[in-house]
């Protein structure tokens, strides 16, 4: 299975939940994973040792996201831990995953300008310049997979200002695949739907009828789990998708069909 075996992969905000999911994923197929962290240290470093327990190969830098400057600090952060990690001075990237997002939920009516910004800051213009400063680090061929969500084609009001910016991330991803064609750089997006993630579980894990109601939204009858789209990354990320590029992949597990 080792099909990264080779391969450097950075995954934003995987910490936890989903974004652990995917640096798991990504490093028992034999990628060297970057595991990203806002504030959480504690939290990546446990994501690294279990890698390492398990065969593969992390590091953690961490890099809050959101704020101006914040993709040079990214990648400067990125590079000296990278450095620390080997001193075979290679700092190139051949996976960038945008997991790493902000859902504040708002109705319409409620909605702050405050939470507006802070959702755009981090959904979309951090993966927007994260990308742009990483043009002369990643590798021709290389990959990058944006995290999306089912809530823009699902059209829940209570997140109305979270899906306008994932939506944002859907149009950027397709004319970036465009862009970077000429490279051999595909650039994809995957979107989950109702997963099982730190993030939900107040409202999910601690409450029977709500977990139910969810589950049956899939056609599987199943709440997601965060190795599902670790798996659907790590697909995408792999030799078995390089002819896959510009394209929206649902990981919902046919929520609302």
């Amino acid at each position: 299975m080792e099909t990264l075996k080779g391969k450097t992969a950075v995954v934003t905000g995987s910490s936890r939940s989903i974004g652990r999911g995917i640096a798991e994923r990504l490093a028992a197929r034999g990628a060297l994973v970057a595991v990203h962290y806002a504030t959480n240290a504690t939290a990546a470093q446990d994501v690294v040792e279990a890698i390492g327990k398990a065969g593969g190969r992390a590091f953690a830098f961490g890099t809050e996201l959101g704020h101006e400057g914040d993709a040079e600090r990214f990648w400067a952060e990125f590079d000296v831990q990278r450095r620390a990690f080997s001193d075979d001075g290679d700092t190139g990237v051949d996976i960038l995953v945008n997991n790493a997002a902000v859902a504040l939920r708002d109705h319409f009516q409620d909605a702050t300008v405050a939470d507006f910004d802070r959702m755009v800051a981090v959904n979309i213009r951090a993966p927007f310049f994260i990308v742009q400063h990483a043009l002369d680090r990643l590798r021709d061929g290389g990959r990058v997979i944006n995290i999306s969500s089912a809530v823009t084609r699902l059209g829940l009001p209570e997140v109305i200002a979270y899906g306008a910016t994932k939506g944002a991330l859907d149009s950027f991803s397709r004319i970036l695949a465009k862009e970077l064609g000429s490279r051999g750089i595909t650039v994809n997006v995957v979107a989950p739907g109702y997963v099982d993630t730190d993030s939900n579980a107040d409202w999910l894990r601690h409450d029977k009828d709500a977990w139910e109601e969810t589950a049956a939204k899939s056609v599987f009858g199943r709440v997601g789990e965060p190795e599902d789209i670790g798996d659907a990354v790590a697909f995408l990320a792999s030799d078995a998708g390089r002819w896959i590029t510009g394209q929206h992949i649902d990981a919902s597990g046919g929520t609302r069909m």
